[in-house]
């Protein structure tokens, strides 16, 4: 009776690890709002991550959070490293290019608690009646570990919860 235990469990991992093998080896994620202000008032809150705890959703996880800014106060070449607790970990965020007041966009290291390097991208659009469609993503390489994390926990719906956090949180900033 064991042998069969055991030779079902074996099958099961390989199984698991084949469907692992087949996922894509690249993940987007994407969430928008909108939000009732000119892209103008929107821009300086995503353009300056000296602004981003007014609304960055994992700001306010770890209030013990190691910040570190360096290059220009906001716009190309800003940057932002951080090392907190579990919840946030620990990773670095360099604008690489922006397009005021309609997009910026992001390279994103994580070191802790996963390595992992993607690009971010928060983009603004006129809507009627003054206010502005926004649009956040994130795109990036799926390794074979994160592949086989995959299969256990939803990438999209994870990041994403984040993500609708935050658009939640730069909408309050955004319309006061």
């Amino acid at each position: 009776m064991f042998k069969v235990i055991l030779g079902i469990a074996l099958i099961l991992v390989i199984a698991i690890l084949l469907y692992a093998w087949t996922r894509p080896s690249t993940f987007y994620v994407e969430r928008s709002t909108v939000i009732q202000a000119p892209p103008e008032k929107i821009f300086p809150l995503v353009d300056d991550f000296h602004q981003w705890g007014a609304w960055s959703p994992w700001e306010k996880l770890d209030p013990a959070m190691q910040r570190t800014f360096s290059g220009p106060a906001s716009g190309k070449g800003a940057g932002y490293a951080w090392q907190g607790n579990k919840q946030v970990g620990q990773g670095s965020m360099q604008i690489t290019d922006t397009a005021a007041p309609n997009r910026v966009t992001i390279k994103l290291d994580f070191i802790k608690p996963f390595e992992g390097h993607n690009i971010t991208e928060i983009m603004l659009d006129p809507a009627q009646n003054g206010s502005t469609a926004v649009k956040w993503t994130m795109q990036g390489p799926l390794s074979y570990p994160a592949k086989l994390f995959g299969v256990f926990v939803n990438m999209d719906k994870t990041i994403g919860k984040d993500f609708e956090t935050g658009l939640a949180n730069l909408k309050t900033a955004s319309e006061r």
